[in-house]
């Protein structure tokens, strides 16, 4: 019993490690206007994890700083498709 909750400890310690600070690029086409970043800052800066978002309409895209233990690039691409500006990692 000792040995198992030690170990759970262990875990529990050396979890936050496997998490990593990720930043992506994110392609949003749909921004027509100087204001759309605005929406779209908005909606990233809302989820969970997501520390830091430049947002510029001239490139169209978003460049976004995020905890991927928190949040991930799937859950990113949603919160811009739900607000109306869909998005998909550029390359």
């Amino acid at each position: 019993m000792k040995k198992s909750l030690a170990l759970l400890t262990l875990l529990i310690a050396v979890a936050p490690a496997w998490a990593a600070t990720r930043t992506v690029t994110l392609s949003v086409p749909g921004m027509t206007c100087p204001v759309c970043p605005i929406t779209v800052k908005k909606a990233l800066s809302k989820v969970d994890g997501v520390s830091k978002t430049d947002v510029t309409f001239e490139k169209r895209e978003a460049v976004v700083t995020f905890d991927d233990a928190k949040t991930s690039i799937q859950q990113l691409t949603k919160a811009t498709q739900d607000a109306g500006y869909p998005s998909a990692v550029k390359k």
